[in-house]
């Protein structure tokens, strides 16, 4: 009986070989290519482009919405998107653990962000603000200082908040703050380089803000349709449903829609004229040389069935960031 009773007691490793071999087991999909299946093998991309057409629907809806109220609510738009990222990334380090022992903390990347809010828009904007008072002689007294003082206002509010950052250094944690605190300039940089380019831009006309996203909407959408339909080959592994097909479609759309959007939204003075205050009534102006058709020809020595001479507008050629003024 004791002889039996030993023989059966080791029975808790093979339950844990057991749980190893179970563990190694390889899903189906994993070892199909590139972990997943393509859009055109997909059971429900049917369903799933009916989720996407309707959503996608919604957001056009809302930006075309927010194009056609101008550039103040562009800019807001930029802002507060500029927010939600800068939330994320924040969040992307964060400990709650050092957190609790850091009250207030979490407040002083924000202290940051707005200083660098006041920083950035301050300088791009700021002729803008003085042209809105220029009716009320005390606000365009007050707007006028503050843009006077602007760099001196800036660089206190961030002595401010660096000040703040070294009393609140903490024993054990200061590897964890100086890291955070080093994220956050990174962040602000990662989120205000790029879109102080693009409120800019937007103030010099909705149309160099309007073009540059729609061709990236254009790119996203043709890339899922020709993915859908025709993806066969993979791209890359780090989004498996990517294809070659999807790609090469892409691209092509992309650069015909290029030259057919910068014509026709080149016509409209809503989105060409530049906007000298922060109002929103409607804008007319003298479209400008590179909105204006020139006379083209091209080389005798072609065929006689190509066409040798045409209009075309600059825009169709120039980079937008030489916009920027």
């Amino acid at each position: 009986m004791q002889k039996d009773l030993s023989s059966s007691a080791p029975q808790t490793p093979t339950g844990r070989v057991r749980h190893r071999r179970r563990s190694n087991e390889v899903p189906p999909e994993a070892t199909k290519p590139n972990g997943s299946h393509l859009l055109i093998d997909d059971r429900n991309k049917y369903k799933s482009m009916l989720i996407r057409a309707y959503s996608s629907v919604w957001m056009i809806g809302g930006f075309a919405f927010i194009i056609y109220m101008g550039h103040l609510y562009i800019w807001a738009m930029v802002v507060v998107i500029q927010i939600f990222m800068a939330r994320e990334l924040f969040n992307l380090l964060r400990r709650a653990h050092e957190d609790r022992h850091l009250p207030g903390f979490r407040l002083l990347n924000w202290h940051f962000f707005f200083t660098a809010v006041l920083f950035v828009y301050g300088r791009i904007l700021s002729q803008q603000l003085v042209n809105t008072v220029t009716s009320d002689k005390f606000l365009y007294q007050l707007v006028s200082g503050l843009i006077k003082y602007q760099m001196v206002i800036c660089y206190f509010l961030y002595i401010a908040g660096f000040m703040w950052f070294i009393l609140t250094l903490k024993k054990k944690m200061y590897k964890y703050q100086f890291g955070q605190y080093a994220w956050t300039h990174m962040i602000l940089i990662v989120v205000f380089t790029q879109s102080s380019f693009t409120v800019a831009n937007i103030f010099e006309g909705i149309f160099w803000f309007l073009l540059p996203a729609s061709l990236i909407v254009i790119n996203d959408i043709a890339a899922y349709f020709f993915g859908f339909f025709f993806g066969k080959t993979p791209l890359i592994k780090l989004s498996p449903k990517k294809t070659w097909e999807g790609f090469i479609g892409a691209s092509v759309t992309t650069m015909i829609s290029a030259f057919v959007l910068a014509n026709i939204m080149g016509r409209f003075r809503w989105l060409t004229c530049p906007r000298k205050d922060l109002s929103t009534g409607w804008l007319s102006c003298d479209p400008g040389p590179l909105f204006k058709p020139e006379y083209h020809s091209l080389p005798e020595w072609l065929p006689q069935w190509v066409i040798r001479e045409f209009f075309i507008a600059p825009n169709l050629f120039v980079d937008e960031s030489s916009v920027i003024s």
